[in-house]
């Protein structure tokens, strides 16, 4: 792809991870993301108690959402986004007078880093689209508070515009969002590419998040006083994009957390002071209440933060002992040498080859991450930046479809790193000019002689 533009969107993430994996390896990345992961729900669980929400009834929501987030658990920028998401969200609903009007302007801050970090940012300005629209829907659905609704449009309108510039301080100005958008409407990358794709029901993930779902629903059913039309506007966001996409399942539970966790709560209080429930019920109901608030009580103290903290102080010390703790060998961040193909890659770098290599689009970054820059790869998985034509020809060429050649030809491939039996490895070994120079139970490295 010499000559295309790549559009580095990640490139603050990666101003953070290249100096850690500087400094103790695979081992720190690793670490880091675990860290930011581990922030991420634990923010999330103190945004719902903030929100009203028992802790009580907190935690299994908390285990349902990252169960079902577990399906994209990596060490990936998007796990940034998962963070400031949340925080976007928190200072949306704080929206409650002068005070946190004023905090409203963090923000534009907040997409400057955003934007830099990964191309999640456009998530920020569909939950500002949300609140925005959910003000003028009560400007002319309420006219008693069309005053306090005047100033809410104006404010939101105000942020989104300050928002939108700050979105435009980065490397590609507003390239960028040409790019983000033409990748995301590309309809063949969305039907072909598998994070994009409708999640898998099959998979217990997907299955985690189909029950906080339908939690959710019962929820919203049992609650008398009904939420907001902005919480509502988010809820069905958060059930369309999980269900449209498993890439973002993580998202659409952790939404459905802060938002569902504390409409359970209420239900609960309700159930509580409702006199026709039976003094029987109402007794185990009122046991769940009162359990709820003194694990709450438990929760705000200080103690209750030291093993975490201590946690990440012997965490960063293993990192820093290549991953020992004493004699004991605790953490080994590595490629699984049985999806990855570490031993072709071992011949690729020992005889210096120096031609490009097709292989899979999911192992490219592997071999750019082992042989760069002695090596380069036909193709990895940054699809935006390979387009969809190229991608049809990719696809084509390990399928075996028609003129599946065209490819290899094109870009005049001498080395093919396949999975072992693939179809593409399978029909190279039939032809004569082929060559298997390289192979094990994972992979099996060809060489086209001339």
């Amino acid at each position: 792809m010499h000559g295309q533009t790549w559009y580095a969107w990640e490139y603050f993430f990666d101003l953070v991870v290249a100096p850690l994996h500087s400094w103790a390896g695979l081992n720190a990345v690793a670490f880091f993301a675990a860290l930011m992961i581990a922030a991420v729900f634990a923010f999330a669980l103190h945004l719902a108690v903030r929100r009203g929400a028992f802790l009580f009834i907190t935690v299994p929501f908390l285990a349902l959402a990252m169960a079902a987030s577990s399906i994209h658990f990596f060490a990936r920028p998007h796990v940034v986004t998962w963070l400031l998401l949340l925080i976007w969200f928190a200072i949306l609903e704080s929206d409650c007078g002068a005070a946190p009007a004023r905090r409203l302007w963090l923000l534009p801050l907040i997409m400057l880093v955003w934007v830099n970090v990964h191309g999640g940012f456009v998530l920020g300005f569909v939950l500002l689209g949300f609140y925005l629209l959910s003000a003028i829907i009560a400007y002319f659905a309420r006219p008693l508070l069309r005053n306090e609704n005047r100033q809410r449009i104006r404010k939101f309108t105000l942020i989104l515009v300050v928002s939108l510039v700050a979105s435009l301080i980065n490397p590609f100005g507003y390239r960028l969002h040409q790019h983000v958008f033409g990748y995301l409407s590309n309809r063949w990358l969305m039907n072909h590419i598998d994070e994009f794709r409708a999640p898998n029901f099959h998979g217990l993930p997907q299955q985690w998040f189909a029950l906080l779902l339908i939690i959710s629903i019962i929820s919203l059913a049992l609650v008398r006083k009904k939420p907001s039309l902005r919480s509502v506007l988010v809820i069905l966001f958060a059930a369309f994009s999980g269900l449209y996409a498993a890439r973002n399942l993580p998202v659409a539970s952790l939404l459905l957390l802060v938002i569902i966790a504390p409409v359970l709560s209420q239900a609960l209080r309700e159930a509580v002071q409702n006199p026709q429930i039976s003094a029987h019920a109402k007794k185990y109901l009122l046991a769940i209440e009162q359990l709820s608030s003194r694990t709450d009580s438990l929760n705000s103290r200080l103690s209750g933060h030291v093993w975490p903290t201590a946690a990440i102080i012997v965490g960063l010390w293993i990192c820093a002992h290549q991953g020992r703790l004493g004699d004991n060998q605790v953490m080994s961040a590595s490629f699984d040498t049985q999806r990855f193909p570490s031993r072709a890659v071992d011949f690729i770098s020992t005889h210096g080859l120096r031609e490009p290599v097709f292989s899979l689009d999911s192992w490219g970054g592997y071999l750019i991450y082992r042989l760069y820059p002695q090596t380069s790869v036909v193709v990895d998985d940054r699809h935006d930046l390979y387009g969809s034509d190229f991608m049809k020809k990719y696809l084509g060429t390990i399928r075996l479809v028609p003129q599946r050649n065209d490819l290899l030809e094109e870009q005049h491939v001498h080395w093919v790193l396949m999975p072992r039996q693939s179809a593409l490895g399978n029909m190279l070994r039939e032809i004569p000019e082929w060559k298997v120079v390289s192979g094990d139970d994972t992979a099996e490295l060809f060489h086209k002689e001339q």
